[in-house]
């Protein structure tokens, strides 16, 4: 229960639902062609939850004195599991997440793709390491790699089957893929900048400069306010030009995505206490949820 706890097997579960989705509601009964086989696609899902797993667990080890400070109940290693241990297991998933990786450029005939991988486990470890000390570099460096995990299927699914014949399909449906990657990055930096107001005791003994302590909280708690309206419109603005004619996903959309938009902005105006940063934390995750089932919505939407 300690290790599930330790690779957070919750983000765990959603990295792989949004990519199973994406393959079997999306791409599978609607794209023109796609690459991997059933159990070719099943590895894909396996590296990218074992890199996201060891990027957990060196996240854990390096934030063991700052979790001590910001949330003791849940301090894992040293207590319940050893450091040697930790390292041991960020190790074997990395060594598991890449040679996946390096079987699957070769199984599709893409040597170099192989390197994305070995790249998403590298600047996992320099973001725990040093980059998350930077200002937003760290926010922006976990939020392009969450945004990722959804091109990730594209390019393994899509883009080795382009042909003349199809290449206007294939690349409609990178753009669908590039749309939700760009709504998990903003909802994952706005979700980062909160979670660092949530955590700023912590990370000021640890000599961490985030944006609430390069800036005051009150400051990073406006400037999260504000870019709390940038999801939002671009979701409203989505379901308008896009989805005006549809009404159950348009519907959708209104109460599991702009709805909770809405509150989080209420919320974040007057936000002050951990408690209440926590809350909105959460809220945010919901949204990122929501907005990954809606991937479920296409069977209703486009012509099969």
């Amino acid at each position: 229960m300690s290790i599930l706890k330790l690779i957070r097997w919750k983000n765990l579960l959603l990295i792989a639902l949004t990519q199973v989705l994406i393959k079997y509601a999306l791409l599978e009964p609607f794209a023109s062609t796609t690459t991997l086989s059933n159990f070719e696609f099943f590895l894909l899902v396996l590296s990218s939850v074992c890199l996201a797993a060891a990027g957990n667990i060196i996240n854990d080890i390096h934030d063991i004195e700052i979790d001590r400070i910001n949330k003791p109940e849940k301090v894992i290693v040293g207590k319940a599991i050893s450091e040697k241990t930790a390292y041991n297991l960020f190790f074997a998933l990395n060594i598991i997440g890449v040679c996946i990786g390096f079987y699957l450029a070769m199984a599709i005939n893409k040597g170099p793709f192989f390197s994305i991988f070995a790249i998403i486990s590298i600047l996992l470890y320099i973001y725990s390491s040093f980059l998350k000390q930077m200002l937003l570099v760290g926010n922006l460096v976990v939020s392009v790699l969450v945004a990722f995990t959804i091109l990730l299927v594209g390019l393994f699914e899509l883009l080795p089957a382009i042909t003349k014949m199809n290449q206007s399909t294939q690349f409609t449906f990178f753009k669908i893929l590039f749309d939700y990657s760009v709504f998990a990055f903003m909802i994952n930096f706005l979700r980062e900048i909160v979670k660092d107001i949530e955590d700023v005791d912590g990370d000021y003994k640890e000599g961490i400069q985030s944006l609430p302590i390069v800036l005051g909280r009150e400051r990073a708690t406006k400037i999260a306010f504000l870019l709390s309206f940038i999801p939002l419109a671009a979701i409203v603005y989505y379901t308008v030009t896009y989805l005006y004619h549809q009404q159950l996903a348009a519907g959708y959309f209104l109460m599991f995505l702009i709805a909770p938009m809405i509150y989080v902005s209420i919320k974040l105006f007057n936000a002050e206490t951990k408690k209440q940063f926590h809350h909105i934390s959460m809220v945010l995750k919901l949204v990122m949820l929501f907005g990954i089932l809606s991937l479920l919505l296409y069977k209703f939407i486009l012509p099969h």
